[in-house]
């Protein structure tokens, strides 16, 4: 039951992911563990909100706001993406490019108590060449951080006629916390487009996990037997589909999001482009077990414009999904996990350029919220037919759904 609608000011901001402010985890600002304000990064605008969601839990209000402006004229950065809180209490936020729209990786950093704009994170001459995502473990002081794509670009659609030309990103980058120092990369292939990046949660480890967008590939990260050294490995593939009646002849498994569970035993993907969500079992120093999937939508359904002639892992085309009478559209893009790990949520909206591109029923219909139960035992995943959050039926909608966040914390905290 939708509760309260916090209308935004400006139009074309592209509001895609949220972070918390500080929080429990800055454990050398001393912040108290109730997280109160979520901070929301615009990808298109590069305008940031900083958004009240404690005085008033239930109604939250906008208590600042960043102007473009001001990020472009103090670090030279823009096209804003993913944010955290750091150790020290203050707030980074990861940028895919410049004011002009060329790729530019690094981060801007907010004041933990005033989110007053403090200027950039990394020294200028260690910016990567693109940049979306990033997950820190502050006791191996070290902060790891994807590749994005360039925004001008990526903006106008996706088009094959771009690749092999270095409009996405190839690199996974490995920086000493302390130092904000560039110290590794890892070459993940041409195109590859490494995006999600996420830590296991216990503060011991040493391991992480990110999802390749166009490659379909995840690579583990983790600490080799040398100091202070980072290694990958290719643990999960997700096969190309052969297909006619779409933009090129092999339809790729593309990536949108990962989520580790609390007890770091499971590993949760979004196949955006088929449209499957998958559940993998980890356990260390294997490859993860596929355990569970589902589809919830995708661009290979059954009656749709596109056939697929081969495929390595399906014998035939998934059917449309319907929840509450509601024809879903678009494919699986963010999820979140419940705490308990019993409940798996995911909307379907990637980028409004690419959703008119790809999907145009679902900018037409409007996106939604699935909630998909959860086996935690022997493993499975379960469309909940009982759940639906329809955002083609907001007053000023249809609206395109994407970053979920729950008030005390979740799996991506």
């Amino acid at each position: 039951q939708v509760i309260h609608r916090l209308p935004m000011p400006n139009l074309k901001d592209e509001l895609h992911c949220a972070g918390w402010g500080p929080v429990c985890g800055c454990f050398d600002s001393g912040a108290a563990s109730k997280r109160t304000k979520l901070v929301l990064p615009c990808l298109i605008s590069s305008r940031i909100y900083v958004v009240d969601v404690g005085s008033q839990c239930r109604a939250p209000r906008i208590c600042k706001m960043i102007e473009p402006v001001d990020v472009f004229w103090k670090c030279n950065k823009g096209y804003l993406s993913v944010t955290h809180p750091l150790p020290n209490g203050d707030v980074l936020v990861a940028n895919m490019g410049d004011p002009a729209g060329n790729g530019k990786g690094g981060f801007v950093v907010l004041d933990g108590e005033t989110f007053e704009l403090k200027g950039n994170w990394e020294n200028e001459c260690e910016a990567p060449p693109t940049g979306y995502d990033f997950w820190y473990q502050a006791r191996h002081n070290v902060l790891v951080s994807s590749a994005g794509m360039v925004p001008k670009v990526a903006g106008r659609g996706f088009n094959p006629d771009d690749l092999k030309k270095g409009v996405f990103g190839r690199r996974l980058n490995v920086w000493n916390l302390s130092c904000r120092s560039l110290t590794q990369c890892f070459d993940l292939g041409e195109d590859s487009l490494p995006m999600t990046v996420r830590f296991l949660h216990s503060p011991e480890a040493a391991e992480g996990y990110v999802g390749c967008a166009l490659s379909g590939a995840i690579f583990r990260f983790y600490k080799s037997c040398e100091a202070n050294n980072w290694a990958v490995e290719e643990v999960i593939r997700i096969p190309a589909k052969d297909v006619s009646g779409w933009i090129m002849p092999k339809m790729p498994a593309f990536i949108a999001d990962l989520v580790i569970s609390q007890d770091d035993r499971f590993l949760y993907v979004s196949n955006w482009l088929h449209g499957d969500i998958r559940q993998y079992e980890l356990s260390r120093n294997c490859k993860p077990r596929l355990v569970g999937q589902v589809f919830v939508g995708g661009s290979i359904l059954r009656g749709g414009p596109v056939t697929v002639c081969r495929d390595e892992e399906l014998k035939c085309q998934p059917e449309p999904l319907v929840v509450k009478c509601k024809r879903v559209y678009g494919g699986p893009a963010t999820l979140q996990l419940s705490l308990d790990g019993k409940r798996l949520y995911v909307t379907n909206s990637f980028y409004s350029t690419w959703d008119r591109q790809f999907y145009p029923s679902l900018v037409k219909e409007g996106s939604v919220m699935l909630q998909l139960d959860v086996d935690t035992d022997k493993g499975g995943l379960t469309v909940n037919k009982n759940f639906l959050v329809d955002f083609g039926k907001e007053p000023n909608g249809p609206c395109l759904a994407h970053e979920i966040r729950f008030p005390g914390g979740d799996a991506k905290s």
